[in-house]
């Protein structure tokens, strides 16, 4: 690699000056429409594939419902958010859920270690809402302009067409905040045993909304009443020899034979502000709000109870987007959530076509059926808002057409104030801490399969990267910087001897986690996981 290295550009030949962030108002504040810098990194990432998704391709979906308890912790629901279909009890929403995994094709294993998608269609009554989320309730980076750069470091090189450990753990090396997600997915939670045994989270923080115009910061989650269960790697090449889609095929005998898989749908709610109290900002995607401090609290049940009737026209077709939002739910300025927000419904529109919201799977249901004055397009077949209006494709009109609903009485508006610039977080403390007790939360089982799997990766690794992995893992913990470095035979004092990444600030020694001994766990972060599968059940699977 030449010494003298080229500088990074936009399509257009500007020099990129900062490919870490997009531009906000404030270190905590929105982003902005202007950013031409983000909106043409992302909008050609979403054009990268055709036809296939280009992340999430493979997938299978299943149809159902959801039903609201009509409370939240106790109280009415009503009194965090004025949405009808959190409200509502006695009313069966009809829903399609798509389960994912993220990097491989269309045709990939099941068996992949990989984070697993969990996009969910609410038809409601006032329109569709969409939430777009995981299986492991965070993710690997907090600002979406770094979203291509970590897709294209997760897929395969571009000369050799394979998935390398060295372009994985390069990309992480330079993002600590990925530390909790890698400590997720190289453990036994990164092959969840079949979908019905997975969490589901939204994974971004929302806001509710109540009827007062007051908000509230929202998790969503959702909790197996299967339980959890996953894979060690060992079993997962087990049924790999012999089965490549065995989560979509238990998923689609379960619901054939009646076995309907139920989650339970939870929130975390936190009042809206900055909240300095926190050592993390609770806008951060990388990070879990902690349950003992902000608890799970139940607001309906999830069920799954029909099988598509045709896997294209549905699966393959259904199209999800982080802004598709009804009233009482709303964005936060989490810029992952606002950088996802444009680039999903966008890519959409690119492999599907302008009109994809025509297609039954997509189209709310008949009690909200979408009236608009946007026409024509590839695959039109229908006016939007029928025969009476059709002359009148504008809006207003003293002559008829449509007209814009009533404003509620009181709604809510942020105060947005701060200078226009591109700025990372300043609460960087968790970005260890998270990833440390994560490590230390894990059964015995599972963190032998943490440090086997990371190691075994390692190995493959240029020096470079192995030694400021180990820093990294050693500054999360102790005892997982050095059962990594014995098994991939790294110096560990010549890892701890690395100065902090430039432009970043040292972990807090302050913050540094007991050293694990065998025998020792601390409760809490991660639901408890299932014992690994027996051989039989490995062989069932099979």
């Amino acid at each position: 690699m030449s010494e003298q290295r080229k500088t990074l550009t936009t399509r257009q030949g500007h020099p990129v000056r900062d490919n870490q962030s997009m531009r906000t108002v404030g270190e905590r504040g929105p982003a902005t429409l202007e950013n031409y810098q983000f909106i043409e990194k992302i909008t050609h990432f979403d054009r990268e594939r055709i036809p296939e998704r280009v992340v999430h391709a493979r997938g299978t979906g299943a149809h159902g419902y959801f039903e609201a308890y009509g409370t939240i912790g106790g109280e009415p629901a009503s009194k965090y958010s004025r949405a009808r279909v959190l409200n509502e009890t006695g009313v069966q929403t009809p829903v399609f859920v798509r389960f994912s995994t993220v990097i491989g094709g269309k045709e990939s294993p099941e068996t992949a270690r990989d984070p697993r998608g969990f996009a969910i269609k609410f038809k409601t009554s006032e329109g569709n809402w969409d939430l777009v989320g995981n299986n492991l309730k965070v993710f690997f980076i907090r600002d979406a302009i770094k979203f291509p750069d970590m897709i294209h470091a997760f897929k395969p090189d571009p000369v050799t067409n394979q998935q390398e450990p060295w372009r994985f753990y390069d990309f992480i090396c330079s993002h600590p905040e990925a530390l909790n997600m890698v400590t997720f997915v190289k453990s036994p939670w990164g092959i969840p045993a079949t979908y019905r045994e997975m969490e589901g989270s939204g994974v971004n923080t929302y806001k509710l909304v109540n009827d007062q115009g007051v908000a509230h910061l929202v998790k969503f989650h959702f909790e197996p009443k299967q339980g959890v269960r996953n894979l060690t790697a060992k079993q997962a090449s087990e049924i790999q020899a012999h089965d490549t889609s065995h989560a979509t095929r238990d998923l689609y005998a379960a619901i054939e034979r009646g076995e309907y898989p139920e989650w339970e749908f939870c929130v975390q709610v936190m009042a809206d502000g900055e909240h300095p109290e926190l050592d993390f900002d609770p806008l951060d995607d990388t990070k879990r709000w902690p349950e003992d401090r902000f608890p799970l609290l139940p607001v309906g049940r999830l069920v799954l109870n029909r099988n598509p009737d045709n896997v294209f026209a549905e699966t393959e077709q259904s199209a999800f987007g982080t802004g598709v939002l009804v009233d009482g739910i709303d964005f936060s300025d989490d810029k992952m959530l606002q950088g996802r927000t444009l680039s999903y419904s966008d890519t959409q529109r690119y492999r599907v076509g302008p009109n994809y919201l025509q297609l039954p799977i997509n189209a709310p249901q008949s009690k909200a059926v979408a009236r608009t004055n946007q026409r024509d397009g590839q695959m039109t077949f229908y006016v939007d808002n029928g025969e009476s209006e059709k002359h009148i494709n504008y809006e207003p009109s003293i002559l008829g057409g449509l007209q814009e609903a009533p404003q509620p009485e009181k709604d809510y508006h942020q105060p947005v104030q701060g200078h226009l610039g591109r700025y990372q977080t300043s609460k960087t403390a968790a970005d260890y801490q998270q990833a440390g007790e994560r490590y230390r939360t894990f059964e015995d089982w599972e963190r032998d399969e943490l440090v086997s799997n990371v190691g075994g990766d390692l190995k493959q690794c240029p020096e470079p990267i192995q030694l400021r992995m180990v820093w990294h893992l050693w500054h999360c913990d102790q005892d997982y910087g050095r059962r990594v470095a014995d098994v991939a035979g790294i110096d560990l004092e010549k890892a701890k001897a690395l100065p902090p990444l430039p432009g970043k600030p040292a972990p807090n020694q302050d913050r540094q986690g007991p050293t694990y001994t065998s025998g020792q766990s601390e409760q809490g972060g991660a639901s408890a996981a299932k014992e690994p599968a027996t051989s039989e059940e490995v062989a069932a699977a099979k």
